[in-house]
């Protein structure tokens, strides 16, 4: 009976010691994650109902407008305000110096490179014998001036005659002497006048050719002024269209004595610009229009045949009054040349000659005279606007010769 029982006590506690283990080994083990909560849906918001199924507008608070805050001011508005345009300054118009006696005033500029032929002369002619060593040092001297073959010749034979006749031996008389004979061979009978007034009706018209380089664009300026100051009015045709900025150039000429301008675009027609300026002119009821030609070389046939068709298209206006040739007195004979193809081509009535207060040799004017016919009317004394003077062949043979 007693080991029945001993058996249930030790039955008992086995089974306690068993039920603690499990009980603790589930308590050891980590609980699961709690489920997650739904999320919170926002529905949609309800569409717009019409007609019947329209719900009822809600009543709000509204307020007046005493009741509504203004602010303390108007917002500024930004203004915006209009460009300032600078305005571009007018040219001044300049006065030019009158052209009479012009020449004169400049003669100690020309005199100071020209004096060599006077001086040389007349050193050569007070000698003390005068024999064939020294005629034949006068005609050098003549030569090298570029006065010309035939002009030398005839100049030598008449100081020789007068020389052998007359006697001529102190300074102030040789000075004489050669001072009539060098006059007469510059002609001072010849009509030097620039013909500005057609016989019929205005504008006179005067076209300005020349090889390229000899300053004919600046020579056309200069001859604006020359004509402003005499009293005319001008317009000024930029038919040189092949020469970058000719056109700008000329016209900067004009405004400066509020002188007009015609001008076409660059590499246009040239005879097209002449055509508008000879027209321009007439409308404009202007004194005188110059043309201003593109430089052409005189070895260029075509070159010279276009230039002969810009003659033709401005006589269809009205026949030209001046065709002044301007040659770069420093060339010497090659400017002969080229005055005798000019001449060819558009029959030159005048010529001008630039650059004569450099290394130029004076006997030039008297060379070119003899080779077209046809007098020197303008001489270009030095780079300044007014150095461009008429030719007085009294002025230019006491510079020759000096005091």
């Amino acid at each position: 009976m007693e080991t029945i029982i001993l058996a249930v006590v030790i039955a008992v506690v086995v089974l306690g010691a068993l039920g603690g283990l499990v009980v603790g080994s589930r308590r050891r083990k980590p609980l699961p994650p709690p489920p997650p909560s739904p999320p919170d849906i926002t529905a949609p918001p309800a569409e717009p109902h019409v007609g019947e199924e329209a719900e009822t507008p809600r009543e709000e608070p509204r307020r007046t407008i005493e009741e509504v805050d203004l602010p303390d001011g108007a917002p500024p508005v930004a203004v915006e305000e209009p460009p300032v345009v600078e305005e571009l300054p007018v040219p001044e118009i300049e006065v030019p110096e009158p052209t009479a006696g012009r020449l004169v005033r400049l003669r100690a500029r020309l005199s100071r490179s020209q004096n060599a032929l006077g001086k040389g002369l007349l050193t050569l002619l007070s000698r003390e014998h005068l024999d064939e060593d020294t005629w034949e040092e006068i005609e050098d001297t003549l030569l090298t001036a570029d006065v010309g073959v035939q002009p030398t010749q005839e100049l030598v034979e008449r100081l020789r005659e007068r020389v052998r006749v007359l006697g001529t031996r102190t300074p102030e008389e040789l000075r004489g002497l050669l001072r009539e004979e060098l006059l007469t061979l510059v002609g001072p009978t010849m009509d030097r006048e620039v013909k500005t007034e057609p016989a019929t009706s205005k504008p006179g018209i005067v076209m300005v050719v020349g090889v390229n380089g000899t300053g004919k664009t600046t020579t056309t300026g200069k001859l604006a002024r020359v004509l402003v100051a005499d009293g005319r009015s001008v317009v000024l045709g930029a038919a040189d269209t092949f020469r970058a900025a000719a056109a700008d150039q000329l016209q900067t000429w004009g405004e400066r004595v509020g002188a007009y301008t015609v001008r076409g675009p660059e590499g246009g027609d040239p005879a097209s610009v002449a055509f508008d300026a000879v027209k321009e002119g007439k409308e404009m009821g202007s004194d005188v229009v110059l043309i201003d030609t593109a430089g052409r070389l005189h070895t260029k046939t075509g070159l010279m045949d276009e230039l002969g068709k810009v003659k033709r298209v401005v006589e269809k206006h009205a026949p030209l009054d001046e065709v002044l040739l301007v040659l770069d007195a420093t060339t010497g004979q090659n400017g002969l040349v080229q005055a005798r193809v000019f001449a060819e081509v558009v029959d030159i009535t005048g010529i001008v000659l630039t650059k004569l207060d450099g290394t130029a040799k004076g006997g030039i004017v008297v060379a070119v005279q003899r080779e077209l016919g046809v007098p020197v009317k303008l001489v270009g004394l030095g780079e300044g606007a007014d150095d461009l003077a008429p030719f007085e062949p009294e002025a230019f043979v006491d510079a020759l010769i000096g005091d």
